[in-house]
């Protein structure tokens, strides 16, 4: 694996295990699954992915995960290209929102970016650099490919943002829709 911060090894998703360990912590963080006082303290995610949608997205371009010492997933990062807007039809109205936006006076479609699809850091590892190696690792894989990395944060998603801001992304756009209030956020991989 690539990218080390504090014991943490950061590198691609290879293997269905990987992938399986993914749908494990996301489970663990999905909205539902949390009481009011963690999703507000401990952050959440609100997209729900199977197996075989891990698998399409990898095989278009593999997401990063971060593991411990002791072989724990830390964390991940998928890895989402345009190319899968119709892999989950929850996500269409996102990639159409896309479409409209500008980044620098560019339109966003005329660049080379990316969707962050979801980020998730395991409780006991929050706070130890997890965030930071995901993202360092998705820099260091994809920036010849990519020049920006986009996402969307729900606002009420204290701890998200904050962490999204220390990387470097900055708000391009905000969004509505009938769930949630998002931050449309983009960070410069060039």
């Amino acid at each position: 694996m690539g990218t080390k911060m504090s014991l943490i090894t950061a590198g691609l998703a290879r293997t269905r295990e990987d992938l399986r360990d993914i749908l494990d912590l996301q489970r663990a963080n999905l909205e539902g699954a949390l009481s009011t006082d963690e999703v507000r303290a401990q952050g959440f995610v609100t997209v729900a992915h199977t197996l075989e949608l891990l698998e399409q997205m990898h095989a278009l371009a593999a997401s990063v995960i971060a593991r411990a010492p002791d072989g724990a997933l830390a964390g991940y990062a998928l890895t989402m290209l345009p190319a899968c807007r119709g892999l989950l039809p929850v996500l269409v109205p996102m990639f159409a929102l896309l479409d409209t936006l500008a980044i620098d006076g560019k339109p966003l479609g005329s660049s080379r970016f990316y969707v962050m699809g979801q980020i998730c850091v395991a409780r006991r590892f929050r706070g130890s650099g997890v965030v930071e190696a995901l993202y360092h690792e998705h820099a260091a894989r994809y920036r010849d490919r990519f020049d920006w990395l986009v996402t969307e944060v729900a606002t009420r998603n204290e701890r998200s943002l904050r962490a999204h801001a220390r990387i470097g992304f900055r708000e391009i756009a905000r969004n509505r829709d009938a769930a949630d209030e998002w931050s449309i956020i983009a960070w410069d991989l060039r």
